[in-house]
């Protein structure tokens, strides 16, 4: 049936997929709920301070705000019924953990692996506390641990802290490479696309309870209360081999600006965010920094055979723009930041775990999280590539390789070694806030 599109209820979703607070630092606690009378009852001690998208915008944010999610579990464990349960989609059901086969996640990256108890079925929730600095990243943790120590059985199973890293002038990630780049649009925000990030996406490719690209309206886990206007989350930890990322560079380069130009051809732009389609002989600073211009671009028409930026690039993998059908219900919002220490340039790699701890927000984590992890990122044979993964986010284990289109001999590089490793992933809903409340009112079994 097709439906028109509703306004967004923006005063009933949580503000962490419609905007970024200003924040350098912030804290994720992976919470357990040992009775679920406790569980409710930190629940409703934090519903004042979720961030609502309403006030996106609207005023300066308060820098602590707060996002929550839950597992499966751990709607269970604050007394969801069993019927209501079993509304849920098979996959959030099953967890992340349950589908690394589908995921491509083996290897070094096999759940086995994972640290912090996300493979655990105690893990019932996760909170977000976002601040501006550390100090005020310190006192919100002790904040929330003094108010955790009155509720009943709620406990932190693990907890990582995260941070911008220097220059703070610009997002970026531990491998130097310009983020945050190519954002996305969602109909009913009032917000415009920016040239080349293609129009704005139907709500109910995100939020629950909206039509979706297709023009219909997907069946929703009931109550209604619970799953309107909410949201599912992969959340992945990432950790980058820094040191072994410029090892190998200088292993493939033999000056400074040949290693430069391998780093942009695996990820299909120059450090600076420059696009290789765009600028494909030489970095352009202005271009990367300027948002109206450096997503301006298509591959079909403008680079079809990947002699600017390599159809294996992690860019052109992970969003094959106008090369790939229905583009617009592979979409998703990604959300995250840095952790670990900056490693020094020059500096031998050290031992010390760094690199992304990100979020994938979505309707649905089959056609669109886990698509993008087994055919674009996975999948060796990606647009007839025939031996390639994903060189960032694929599951590497020196078996694979990777291709520059290049007049008159393409060049091959063979064996690629992991630039990444998988240290932690698990499948969250997020609620509206109508929902949070819900939850924290309910009785056992309700």
């Amino acid at each position: 049936m097709l439906v028109e599109s509703p306004v967004l209820e923006l005063d009933d979703i949580q503000h962490f997929l419609i905007s970024r607070p200003p924040a350098r630092t912030a804290r994720y606690e992976f919470l357990t709920f040992r009775q679920p009378d406790g569980g409710r009852k930190w629940l409703s001690g934090m519903l004042d301070k979720v961030g609502i998208a309403k006030e996106v915008g609207s005023n300066e944010p308060d820098s602590r705000w707060v996002t929550i999610a839950f597992t499966w579990n751990g709607l269970r464990a604050l007394g969801v019924n069993e019927a209501s349960l079993a509304t849920f989609p098979e996959e959030f059901r099953q967890g992340m953990a349950a589908r690394a086969e589908i995921l491509g996640t083996t290897g070094a990256n096999h759940p086995e692996h994972w640290v912090g108890g996300l493979v655990s079925p105690h893990l019932h929730a996760i909170v977000v506390l976002f601040a501006r600095d550390i100090t005020e990243r310190e006192r919100c943790r002790i904040e929330h641990q003094q108010y955790l120590s009155r509720c009943p059985g709620a406990e932190i199973l693990s907890s990582l802290d995260l941070e911008a890293i220097p220059p703070f002038s610009y997002a970026h990630e531990h491998f130097g490479y310009r983020d945050r780049l190519s954002q996305l649009t969602i109909e009913g925000t009032g917000d415009q696309p920016t040239p080349g990030s293609g129009p704005a996406i139907k709500p109910g490719e995100f939020f629950i309870g909206y039509p979706d690209e297709s023009g219909s309206q997907p069946i929703s886990p009931q109550p209604e209360v619970l799953s309107r206007n909410g949201s599912y989350l992969a959340y992945l930890r990432l950790e980058e081999h820094v040191g072994a990322f410029r090892d190998f560079l200088k292993e493939q380069g033999r000056t400074p600006e040949e290693q430069e130009l391998i780093a942009a051809k695996l990820m299909g732009r120059w450090r600076s965010g420059a696009p290789l389609t765009l600028a494909p002989q030489k970095d352009d600073p202005v271009l990367g920094a300027d948002l109206q211009r450096t997503n301006d671009f298509n591959y079909g028409t403008m680079d079809p055979y990947g002699y600017g930026c390599p159809v294996g690039a992690h860019i052109r993998r992970m969003n094959p723009r106008d090369t790939a059908p229905n583009m617009q219900q592979h979409k998703m919002i990604r959300r995250g930041g840095t952790y670990g220490p900056q490693l020094p340039e020059d500096a031998p790699e050290d031992g010390v775990e760094r690199g992304i701890a990100a979020f994938i927000g979505c309707a649905s984590l089959v056609r669109q999280f886990e698509f993008l992890m087994n055919v674009w990122v996975n999948d060796p044979k990606f647009e007839d590539l025939g031996n390639e993964r994903d060189p960032f986010v694929g599951t590497q284990d020196g078996t694979f390789d990777m291709t520059m289109p290049k007049r008159p001999i393409r060049q091959k590089m063979k064996g690629l070694p992991a630039f990444t490793t998988v240290r932690g992933g698990a499948y969250f809903f997020l609620p509206g806030i109508k929902a949070l409340r819900y939850l924290a009112t309910l009785a056992n079994g309700s």
